[in-house]
């Protein structure tokens, strides 16, 4: 049986950046921005002060904290796994930061085609 494959992972950078960011006011999530306000960047949100969407994809969980994209957006990007980490500067847009001047940012690196084979076989591809 072959080991899951995350759509999205976290540096230990954005782990501690999460337990700050909870610890100092409770529960958050991100999501996916793809939008001419914020850019590519993960929009970061208390739980439950953004709307999900009925298309939108839950990617997975990060620190405890749940990660969702655009239903358009993941077609796009559905080969590639996020990697949230953290950058220098205050957030844009409507994010919370991810700490004293830091903001939450997100690579990616493309799925091998072995990783796709199991994203394909669970349903996830």
């Amino acid at each position: 049986m072959s080991a899951p494959v995350e759509r999205i992972v976290a540096t230990p950078s954005a782990r501690e950046a999460i337990a700050e960011v909870t610890a100092d006011g409770g529960p958050i999530m991100f999501f996916q921005s793809g939008g001419c306000c914020d850019g590519s960047l993960p929009i970061c949100f208390r739980d439950g002060e953004f709307t999900i969407g009925n298309h939108d994809v839950r990617l997975g969980t990060v620190g405890g904290s749940a990660f969702y994209m655009d239903h358009r957006q993941f077609e796009a990007w559905k080969h590639t796994q996020l990697i949230l980490d953290v950058g220098a500067g205050e957030p844009e847009g409507f994010s919370l930061a991810a700490g004293p001047d830091r903001h939450f940012i997100t690579r990616s690196r493309v799925f091998s085609e072995g990783e796709m084979a199991v994203l394909e076989s669970a349903g996830d591809g």
